[in-house]
C-alpha cells in the first residue's frame, strides 16, 4: 500500500462500510480539532467512542469516554488516532488485539512500522488524513465552502431519514 496516496475508492469504502469509530485522543474542548471532527462524524451517522484517560467516565458530546481501547464494551471498526506519532505503535497493537478493521491516523500522524504491523494483521490503514475532511470531500459537502473537492457530479446527494446527509459518498 502506498501511504502517500490513497485512491478515493479506498477511502470511500472505509467510510461507507465501517460506522463505529473509537477516537483516541478525543477532547472535550470545543476548540480542539478532535472535538469538531467527532461532532461532525456523529451528525453523519457514525458512532464515535471517545478514548481519553484524563476524561474517562465523563462524556464528550453525550458519548461516554473510555480510558483505553481495551475498556470499550462493544466492537470497534475504526480506531482514529488523534495522538502524536510516537505513541501510535502501542495504540495500533491494541487496535489489532481488539479486532478493529481500520487504523486511521489523523493529519500529521504517520508511523510506517505501525502501518506494516496493522496490514500484516489484515487491517486497512490510513495515515495523515482526516475522516471529516475525506467524508466532506467525497460527499461533495466540502465544495459548499468553495473548496475544490475533486469530485464533480450532477447528482443530488442522498438524504438520510432526518434530512441530513448520510452515506452520500458519491461513486461517480
Amino acid at each position: 500500500m502506498d501511504h502517500d496516496s490513497y485512491t478515493d475508492a479506498y477511502i470511500r469504502a472505509i467510510l461507507m462500510r465501517h460506522r463505529v469509530i473509537a477516537m483516541v485522543g478525543a477532547s472535550p474542548k470545543e476548540q480542539r480539532p478532535s472535538y469538531f471532527v467527532m461532532k461532525y462524524l456523529l451528525t453523519k451517522g457514525f458512532e464515535v467512542i471517545p478514548v481519553n484517560p484524563g476524561h474517562a467516565g465523563k462524556t464528550i458530546l453525550d458519548q461516554r469516554v473510555f480510558a483505553t481501547l481495551g475498556d470499550i464494551d462493544r466492537p470497534v471498526e475504526i480506531v482514529d488516532i488523534f495522538r502524536n506519532s510516537d505513541v501510535v505503535l502501542p495504540i495500533t497493537q491494541e487496535a489489532i488485539c481488539m479486532g478493529a478493521s481500520v487504523v486511521w491516523m489523523q493529519l500529521g500522524v504517520r508511523h510506517d512500522e505501525a502501518a506494516r504491523l496493522a496490514e500484516e494483521a489484515g487491517l486497512k490503514v490510513v495515515m495523515n488524513r482526516c475522516p471529516k475532511i475525506e467524508y466532506g470531500r467525497l460527499s461533495g459537502e466540502i465544495s459548499w465552502a468553495g473548496v475544490n473537492s475533486r469530485v464533480l457530479s450532477s447528482k443530488r446527494p442522498l438524504l438520510g431519514p432526518k434530512g441530513g446527509q448520510q452515506r452520500a459518498l458519491r461513486e461517480d
